[in-house]
């Protein structure tokens, strides 16, 4: 069963939650064949079950979990806010990444984030007025992977600055 998981982390942002289960977005994730839609809610409201216009697409809905790896790993396309923390996570894990920016924030470092992931070829990025059009044309074989972290390249670093090495 093809499925979509949907994102807001730690935060509330109850705009995309209710734009990723509109009747618009349910259509255009039905007519690309996904049959489930789990949304993580994070502080923001829980959303009403409500009958569906797409009943070809189960939708789901929960707070916090201790962990989202579960959860990730079992979508075959995230949608997801633009935090780092969970783009992150999503990226490392190989899965096909839409990050939605919040409009609302001041100083809005996620969208810099999520123009550079971007520009780097490793997601698709739109705010909640764009979502559905980007799910309707979306390319996800057009996406690279995100290259893995190099861990041992900052600890070198680190040592030669504090004279390690």
């Amino acid at each position: 069963m093809k499925s979509v998981f949907v994102t807001v982390g730690t935060t509330s942002f109850d705009e995309l939650i209710a734009t990723a289960r509109s009747p618009p977005a349910l259509q255009a994730l039905q007519s690309r064949g996904y049959q489930k839609l789990v949304l993580q809610v994070g502080r923001g409201s829980l959303p009403q079950p409500q009958p569906s216009s797409s009943p070809a697409v189960a939708v789901e809905a929960f707070r916090f979990k201790d962990s989202l790896a579960e959860d990730l790993q079992g979508a075959d396309l995230v949608i997801s806010h633009a935090g780092a923390g969970s783009c992150l996570e999503t990226l490392e894990k190989g899965k096909p990444l839409i990050v939605v920016i919040n409009d609302k924030l001041m100083n809005n470092h996620q969208l810099e984030l999520a123009k550079q992931l971007h520009r780097d070829g490793c997601v698709l990025y739109c705010n909640c007025s764009t979502l559905v059009e980007t799910l309707q044309s979306m390319d996800l074989s057009a996406l690279k992977p995100f290259p893995p972290g190099q861990p041992e390249k900052f600890a070198s670093f680190l040592d030669k600055v504090f004279g390690l090495q």
